[in-house]
């Protein structure tokens, strides 16, 4: 009686095909897992990364594009312990030791904080200037402000060259009789349609703390203390981070700009083993035309 070989023909195909997918899953999971643990090796932080939701640190010009934070961007994430904290006032100072230092598109650095210390979303933005406690002798503070002549003060006015938008008679940043509740940063996003000089401590600029950012208790935030800091923006990888957003349901800030960068993008690296795979066969053809 006459046999067939072709049902364990198909049975070593499909397990071959099974072998092939399972063999790149595992390649692809190690990957990621190795490019992880590479960025959590070299900033100290984890997770090495963070994804920005909201449009505050929009610059005007930029719309989805490279060098400044957008809404739908990766922002690799260093480690407060590897990174001193250099601010805008610092970076502006000629005698200041970093003088021109800037960071995604503007002087000073980036930080990640959370709101008077809570657990609610922590927040991506400038590091404007520092103020330091220098003596609480006899119950009165008086405050240092780093990258400025403020030395030994116990009221904090100063008028930062911080560009804004016209307000008050100025287009600078402008502190007002501020006494601080402890040492810490003043802190904004880089949109000036909606922060700017409208800093999250808006207590600062004479204005009722109530109009300036808030914990999750609808308590006004303080100055960003030293151990509020949970990271230092590094560098940016955009708009991959919009993928995140979307299958949460957060994406209502992600520009159009951005949307169509990410699909030229997406089309591009799908593109990308076909092209290999087609300039490998061209060249074997080459080669045995060669050989012939």
């Amino acid at each position: 009686m006459p046999t067939s070989d072709a049902p364990i023909e198909n049975e070593n195909l499909e397990f071959g095909m099974l072998s092939d997918w399972l063999r790149e899953a595992f390649l692809a999971i190690g990957l990621v897992l190795l490019i992880l643990g590479g960025l959590w090796v070299a900033t100290g932080q984890f997770p090495p990364m963070v994804v920005v939701e909201s449009g505050s640190m929009m610059h005007d010009t930029e719309d989805g594009s490279v060098g400044a934070i957008d809404p739908g961007d990766l922002v690799i994430v260093l480690s407060p312990s590897r990174k001193n904290i250099i601010t805008y006032a610092e970076s502006i100072q000629e005698e200041n030791e970093n003088f021109g230092y800037s960071s995604l598109g503007m002087n000073g650095d980036v930080i990640i904080f959370s709101k008077n210390g809570g657990n609610d979303t922590p927040v991506i933005h400038r590091a404007i200037l520092k103020v330091e406690l220098n003596n609480s002798d006899n119950g009165k503070k008086t405050w240092d402000v780093l990258g400025t002549n403020l030395v030994n003060v116990s009221t904090i006015n100063l008028i930062l060259d911080y560009p804004c938008k016209y307000h008050g008679g100025t287009y600078n940043l402008e502190i007002k009789n501020w006494e601080p509740n402890h040492s810490g940063y003043i802190t904004s996003g880089d949109n000036s349609e909606t922060n700017g000089c409208k800093i999250d401590q808006i207590v600062a600029t004479g204005q009722d703390a109530r109009n300036g950012l808030k914990d999750e208790f609808g308590n006004p935030v303080t100055a960003i203390k030293d151990e509020w800091v949970l990271g230092i923006a590094s560098s940016e990888i955009p708009w991959l981070g919009a993928i995140k957003l979307f299958t949460s349901g957060t994406h209502g800030a992600v520009t159009g700009e951005t949307w169509s960068n990410l699909s030229i993008t997406i089309v591009i690296i799908l593109m990308i083993p076909t092209i290999y795979e087609s300039l490998t066969r061209n060249k074997k053809l080459l080669d045995v035309d060669e050989e012939e």
